[in-house]
């Protein structure tokens, strides 16, 4: 198994990407189009540069995306057709099962649905564009900004806080007043209920 570490200067179809996630908050999605649209002129092609995606090569010479899921349906949606990639490990030896298990070691695969439950590898979706939305998900970016926790290198440390807030918050009040569901995320945040998530930045002190 080679690490590789390696960009590809021919810029790859995001059609033909795969996740390694069932869900994205589409909140954030439309935060990163509009980052995108903000972007003028020759600038788009200097974002394009600078923002690559990494992932595994995997079976049948695919590209599994391990990050930067939501940047990627972005630009999707954006009509972005290609986008470089930065190849992290190359994996194509590995089949079925064996792949995705090595993944699940690495941290490199989260197959939990909008639900918090966990699903078959099978399950999760064969293309980008098909990423199911999880409020909770965009709950919980929208919760690090806010200063809620700390950034931190933990794989799929925002669906750890999504998950989190998901019996503590109903999927209800979040459609119907974000902002008002952001701040109470925000106490629950500082709470040492949360003090087991990563980036926890301990309870409020007078």
């Amino acid at each position: 198994m080679t690490v590789v570490r390696e960009p590809l200067l021919n810029p790859v179809p995001i059609a033909s990407l795969k996740p390694t996630q069932m869900t994205v908050g589409f909140r954030e999605v439309e935060e990163k189009q509009q980052h995108w649209r903000a972007q003028g002129g020759g600038k788009k092609s200097k974002f394009l540069g600078q923002h690559m995606i990494p992932v595994i090569f995997g079976p049948k010479d695919r590209y599994y995306v391990i990050d930067h899921h939501h940047l990627a349906r972005a630009l999707q949606r954006e009509g972005v057709k290609d986008i470089l990639v930065e190849v992290v490990k190359d994996l194509r030896m590995l089949k079925g099962d064996a792949f995705w298990t090595f993944l699940d070691h690495h941290g490199w695969v989260y197959p939990y649905d909008a639900q918090g439950r966990r699903r078959p590898y099978a399950d999760i979706p064969g293309g980008i564009s098909s990423l199911a939305d999880d409020p909770y998900r965009s709950l919980a970016g929208e919760l690090r900004r806010a200063g809620g926790y700390a950034k931190d290198t933990t794989p799929f440390s925002e669906f750890l806080w999504a998950d989190f807030l998901r019996p503590r918050i109903k999927r209800s009040a979040i459609e119907k007043d974000f902002e008002a569901a952001a701040e109470k995320a925000l106490a629950l945040a500082k709470s040492t209920d949360a003090n087991f998530l990563p980036g926890w930045c301990g309870p409020v002190t007078g």
